[in-house]
């Protein structure tokens, strides 16, 4: 018998801190990556109900019984209280938790370079820690390479500073495999995913 799991909607909660002056930080690559995707899937986020989110829901993949049923969703909660939101939706939306994907920067990962996982820590990363107290740690990522800050800058200086010129010039390229990613993954699984684009 099929489990009802494989027809189970996915979240994809891209991260980040809502407001004009994060909009480009690199933290924020997570909000980038979901926004191509609501473009993509022709939505626009609205404010989610009771929770303190913004979301979009949609299809991805042809139209017909393969495409996949996903609900896009930003937190509006700042980075580090992100799993109350998450949480909530999740329960909503009925939606295991291998079901849940996090789009989110990643310090450990040279900048643009991508990796998919399922589980495993936070790694310092306060939007994942606060989703795993939420949630426990079995949900997907979708990890975003930033690189480490140059010299002695501070983490959390660096993460909350604008990509710089250079990295800019790739960005909207990074951006559009990370979206890649995340529709593989929804659509094929995490190993053809990971076969694909974990550089």
């Amino acid at each position: 018998m099929v489990s009802t799991d494989a027809n189970a909607p996915w979240l994809v909660v891209g991260l980040g801190n809502p407001g004009p002056e994060y909009a480009m930080n690199r933290h924020n690559v997570g909000f980038m990556v979901a926004d191509l995707l609501a473009d993509r899937m022709g939505g626009r986020f609205k404010r989610a109900g009771k929770a303190q989110a913004q979301v979009v829901e949609g299809r991805v993949g042809p139209p017909g019984p393969l495409s996949r049923r996903v609900v896009l969703v930003k937190p509006m909660s700042f980075m580090n209280l992100s799993g109350g939101p998450v949480n909530a939706l999740r329960d909503f939306y009925k939606v295991p938790t291998a079901h849940v994907v996090a789009v989110h920067d990643e310090l450990d990962i040279d900048h643009g370079t991508l990796r998919l996982k399922l589980g495993g820590g936070d790694n310092g990363h306060n939007g994942l820690k606060s989703i795993t107290k939420a949630m426990g740690p079995e949900y997907h990522r979708v990890r975003f390479g930033i690189g480490r800050p140059p010299g002695r800058m501070p983490v959390a200086d660096f993460v909350l500073k604008d990509f710089s010129s250079a990295e800019r010039k790739e960005l909207d390229f990074f951006v559009d495999r990370a979206a890649d990613a995340v529709e593989s993954l929804v659509l094929e699984g995490l190993e053809r995913a990971q076969g694909a684009y974990n550089s």
